[in-house]
């Protein structure tokens, strides 16, 4: 049977994410993303080696995901300055799988990503 949408291929977590290169992150959320299988999260951080701001993509859980965690389209709006804990990406050099997020008050939340534990 032939589709009229394209299709979008899901991945398992070490298809794309190194388990053994964790990371923190802590920048300014440029923009939040809202799409199935997965929402992405983009902020620029600052890189202290080059003195330059560097955007990095994160990839979150899908959107129903994130919605049985609490979140919105608009929680975490542009402008807010975060820290998120995640994996690098094995191919891309500035993506991550984001584990958690800390907002500025100290609240931390799931990110809802694939190969992370639910909290």
């Amino acid at each position: 049977m032939l589709l009229d949408t394209p299709l979008h291929a899901h991945h398992a977590f070490a298809a794309e994410f190194d388990a053994s290169k964790p990371i923190t992150l802590s920048g300014v959320v440029r923009k939040v993303k809202w799409a199935n299988p997965h929402c992405w999260l983009y902020l620029d951080v600052h890189d202290p080696t080059t003195g330059r701001m560097r955007r990095w993509s994160v990839e979150m859980g899908s959107p129903t995901q994130l919605v049985r965690r609490g979140w919105t389209r608009e929680f975490v709006p542009p402008g807010t300055q975060v820290i998120v804990d995640g994996y690098r990406s094995k191919r891309e050099s500035r993506t991550a799988n984001g584990m958690f997020l800390t907002l500025p008050e100290g609240k931390k939340l799931s990110l809802a990503s694939s190969g992370t534990p639910v909290r």
